[in-house]
């Protein structure tokens, strides 16, 4: 039966290593689709959601049924209730992506302004723990794992420093109310998707070192 746990856990890792690949090439695109204001590419984004909810369903059953077939323990039991919850994290990661390419729809019907932040730059950040915390799944890296956690803290201060200067733009420009909360939005997004990149980050910690860092303090160990 080990040998059989081991060739279904191994598509299972392929599985969700599709996934997760389609999952970082969505949030691109939809970070893309503002910087360059492209409807079409926002578009895609927002019709290819229903694949991503299919990709979850179908991972989630592919690990109950392992969970029921073959009662696994140890190791196994941690890297299916890992796959389990990086897939929901995942998941969720695809759905703001497609409020982001919605904020991003909108603004290509509006005239241009100049954010008063660097969305590319907090993309990269956002888009950069994403596929660092995938990397460290496939790889089972702790280090990386905890590299990314303690990151989670610079994006939070980021999302605050935008907010605060969106704020000054609102009541500087009134005229482009609309637009600013947009952006309000999209950075809210970009800083939610960090966070799942952290939650994935302490599922691989789980998996490895079969310890739970929720909820504690983000330091960098190693």
């Amino acid at each position: 039966m080990s040998r059989h746990l081991q060739k279904d856990i191994a598509a299972l890792k392929e599985k969700l290593i599709e996934m997760s690949g389609l999952i970082e090439d969505r949030v691109y695109q939809a970070t893309m689709s503002i910087i360059k204001r492209d409807d079409a590419l926002a578009q895609a984004v927002i019709n290819g959601d229903s694949e991503i909810d299919r990709m979850e369903v179908a991972i989630d059953e592919q690990c109950l049924k392992l969970l029921a077939l073959y009662q696994p323990v140890a190791v196994d039991l941690r890297f299916i209730v890992a796959v389990m919850k990086i897939n929901n994290d995942l998941e969720r990661v695809g759905d703001l992506a497609v409020n982001i390419a919605e904020r991003s729809a909108f603004l290509t019907t509006q005239e241009k302004i100049e954010f008063p932040f660097d969305l590319e730059e907090m993309a990269i950040m956002a888009e950069g723990m994403l596929t660092r915390s995938i990397d460290a799944l496939i790889n089972q890296d702790v280090r990386e794992a905890f590299r990314i956690r303690s990151e989670d803290d610079q994006v939070d201060a980021y999302n605050r420093e935008m907010y605060s200067r969106i704020k000054d733009d609102l009541l500087k420009q009134p005229e482009n109310i609309n637009s600013l909360l947009h952006a309000i939005s999209i950075g809210r997004h970009l800083e939610r998707i960090a966070d799942h990149a952290t939650n994935i980050a302490e599922e691989v910690i789980y998996l490895v070192e079969a310890r739970i860092v929720r909820h504690k303090p983000e330091v960098f160990e190693g």
